[in-house]
């Protein structure tokens, strides 16, 4: 598993600035990849992060990796969406979070997962 401890966080601009409005931030990893502890074989998907920020944001480049760290981690789909989701969650605490794995079809089938913090704003 990837160490939480690799990802870093910045102060959330808009409480900074003081206009304290909530906003929606999306980011698009799409060169993720780790490895089916079934058979070895590699695993690629997009992993997608959006997000209501409250107090911080996640910085990218610890962001980047972080996914990394799982490039050559036995998991499955559904554990890894998890495992990230958790971590982010816990080391940003968002307002709202979802975090989204879709992954290349094997075998005649595309899988992808989703897992949900916190309440969905009506404006996403």
């Amino acid at each position: 598993m990837a160490d939480k401890k690799i990802l870093e966080c910045f102060d959330n601009p808009n409480l900074a600035d003081g206009s304290g409005h909530d906003f929606v931030i999306e980011h698009v990893a799409d060169e993720f990849t780790s490895v089916c502890p079934k058979t070895g074989h590699p695993d690629f998907g997009t992993v997608t992060l959006i997000y209501v920020p409250d107090k911080t944001c996640v910085e990218l480049k610890s962001l980047k990796l972080y996914y990394q760290a799982y490039r050559n981690e036995g998991i499955f789909y559904e554990a890894v969406t998890n495992a990230i989701a958790r971590d982010l969650n816990d080391v940003m605490q968002p307002k709202w979070m979802c975090l989204e794995t879709n992954w290349k079809g094997r075998g005649g089938i595309r899988s992808t997962i989703s897992v949900e913090f916190g309440t969905r704003p009506d404006h996403v």
